[in-house]
């Protein structure tokens, strides 16, 4: 049967009528069954909170036992303290009570002891009063039969006694002094002649040259270069002189300073070994030469500690020891007479009764002001000083090295035993020349003019002080300026500075460009 369209909307109604209902009962359901579900969790949560709770007294219970055990402990211990405590007391108290009944009996029997010690003394007194008695009587007695008081024959008994003694006195201490005078005099020469002979060394002046053997002739050819540029390197890097003549396969250095001249000569030795001589291999030659040089300064000194025995010096003060190689004092090596000095000074220290270790290092460094005194101004004893003082040297050996030339008094034993052993070292035969001393000192005198100048970086003097070459600065002095300052130069030289003939300044200006292909 077809469907009228009446019959569809009614049935499409009450499809909606049942979708609406089905909605609905769906709805109730979801909500009791969640409704069910809540109450069952805030069951669950209620037993676990019950629980807790259950616990937490549980616990509390537990704790709350546990401090009272603890707190009963604790005053069974303080109980037990206490009570130990009142007996150390009890022992304390008892342990007073019988001193101080020791003592009220020893302070009974002292003031017995004392009682029967004043009545002795009271006897004493009669006696001595009963003998003053008596020896009145005898001095009255006395001044009868002599005429005289006691007073007037005091006086003269002691007038006769004095003229007496005032001449013994006078004749015996003429005799002793004579006698101390000459035992003083005979003991000095045994002491001195003693020493002297025990240190017997020998003695040569530093000389000022120095000659490198060739191999053959040919060599001087390349030591001078193409236009001179090898010998003008090799003279300018290390301030020293070549001096090439006739001489057959023999150049001579010659400079005043020895440590210029020594690493010349190395430097030399080593370029005529090698055969490539040029002037950035001289440049690297010089350099390789100072180091083993500054090498040798460092072996020296360690050598002069150790043959001397000096320990515990400082590693910098060893290396001013070794820079005395390269120093010489009136043409004596100054390092060697150091050690001579030490050892002499050990010799005198021994035989006076001195600590020698203390005497050996106060000789050693009793010139160490030499070794700065081109760097520093002031004297080398002055230097010497602040040295000493720097590395924290024993005060005696300070003031023996400020005393050793008599610039202060001499107030210890050791400060007379260096200056003594200083003047004997100086004294010997060959071991100072005058004029070489001062033939150096004009020369440093002579670089320190140049020196002294704005834009100078460096000075030599060479030729025998003949010619000084001065390198300036090249980013200081420009070319037109070098004219005024070797004119200034000139002119303090004369002004300052005596010396004979003349002095040719030679000044030197060079700028270098040095970069790499890569």
């Amino acid at each position: 049967m077809p469907f009228t369209p009446v019959m569809i909307v009614v049935l499409v109604l009450i499809a909606l009528v049942l979708m609406a209902v089905a909605f609905v009962l769906g709805t109730v359901y979801r909500k009791k069954v969640s409704e069910a579900k809540l109450g069952d969790a805030e069951t669950e949560a209620t037993r676990i909170v019950n629980e807790a709770v259950k616990e937490a007294q549980a616990k509390k219970k537990e704790s709350l036992i546990e401090a009272k055990d603890e707190i009963y402990k604790l005053k069974t211990e303080a109980d037990k303290e206490i009570k130990e405590r009142r007996s150390d007391i009890s022992r304390q108290e008892k342990r007073l009570i019988q001193k101080e009944e020791s003592l009220d009996k020893k302070i009974t029997g002292v003031e017995q002891k004392d009682e029967k010690l004043n009545q002795k003394l009271k006897a004493a007194d009669d006696k001595l009063e009963e003998i003053e008695q008596v020896k009145k009587s005898q001095f009255e007695m006395l001044e009868k039969i002599s005429g005289l008081t006691a007073q007037q024959a005091k006086d003269q008994l002691l007038q006769t006694l004095d003229e007496e003694l005032t001449h013994e006195k006078a004749v015996h201490i003429s005799s002793y002094a004579t006698s101390l005078k000459e035992e003083k005099d005979e003991l000095t020469r045994n002491l001195l002649a003693t020493t002297i002979a025990r240190c017997a060394a020998d003695h040569a002046s530093e000389a000022t040259v120095s000659v490198v053997p060739l191999p053959s002739d040919e060599m001087k050819g390349r030591i001078i270069g193409r236009e001179g540029r090898n010998i003008r390197a090799l003279e300018t890097l290390t301030g020293v002189d070549l001096i090439i003549d006739d001489t057959p396969e023999a150049i001579t250095l010659s400079s005043f300073d020895p440590v210029r001249r020594e690493v010349a000569r190395v430097a030399l030795e080593r370029l005529i070994q090698d055969g490539r001589i040029h002037p950035s291999r001289i440049e690297e030659m010089v350099e390789k030469a100072k180091t083993d040089v500054d090498n040798i300064i460092k072996q020296e000194g360690q050598r002069a500690v150790m043959e001397l025995g000096v320990h515990a010096i400082n590693p910098e003060l060893v290396k001013l020891i070794g820079r005395l190689r390269y120093r010489t004092s009136y043409g004596q090596n100054v390092l060697n007479h150091s050690i001579e000095v030490a050892q002499l000074a050990g010799l005198l220290a021994g035989e006076l009764g001195v600590n020698i270790d203390m005497a050996k290092r106060a000789g050693l460094l009793h010139d160490i002001g030499k070794a700065l005194d081109h760097e520093v101004e002031g004297s080398h004893i002055k230097i010497g000083v602040d040295v000493a003082k720097r590395y924290k040297e024993n005060q005696q050996i300070i003031h023996a090295i400020e005393a050793h030339h008599g610039d202060v008094e001499a107030k210890t034993v050791l400060a007379c035993i260096i200056k003594a052993a200083d003047a004997i070292s100086a004294a010997r035969p060959g071991a100072r020349r005058e004029n070489v001393e001062n033939y150096i000192k004009r020369l440093q005198r002579l670089e320190e003019l140049a020196n002294s100048f704005d834009g100078v970086e460096k000075s030599f003097a060479i030729q025998a002080g003949r010619e000084i070459r001065i390198m300036v600065k090249p980013e200081v002095v420009k070319d037109d300026q070098m004219v005024i300052l070797a004119h200034d130069i000139v002119k303090k030289i004369e002004a300052e500075l005596d010396y004979p003939g003349q002095i040719k300044v030679h000044m030197i200006r060079e700028s270098r460009a040095i970069d790499f292909a890569k």
